[in-house]
């Protein structure tokens, strides 16, 4: 992780491509070598590969794709940036909970993460 992505760092740009339906990449310039990858800390989808995962995905990509998002950074996992991200200062978690997508992957709570 870029050592600008402290925790608490303040990061913002367009979303560029979702992986899944809780993980999303944020141009921070141009290229994809400036695309920062984040796993949302306010939502947990479920597993891609569930029967709910390509919906969630579909959630996620319907309300952010290729919208400026503002982000939080918190902590690194794996390869990932965690963090909360706002998009027209709602929280992405709180607009896929408002579409009624529903939360759960490998029977975890959200916090344990």
């Amino acid at each position: 992780m870029p050592s600008y992505l402290h925790r608490g760092a303040h990061f913002s740009g367009p979303v560029v491509y979702v992986g899944d339906g809780d993980s999303l990449c944020v141009a921070v310039g141009s290229g994809p070598a400036n695309w920062v990858e984040i796993r949302l800390e306010d939502f947990y989808a479920p597993e891609l590969h569930s029967p709910s995962g390509p919906g969630a995905k579909a959630a996620l990509e319907r309300v952010a794709m290729g919208r400026k998002a503002e982000c939080i950074a918190n902590h690194r996992s794996y390869d990932r940036v965690v963090a909360t991200c706002r998009i027209g200062g709602r929280s992405i978690g709180n607009l896929l909970s408002a579409t009624g997508s529903i939360e759960g992957g490998n029977g975890l709570d959200k916090g344990k993460r």
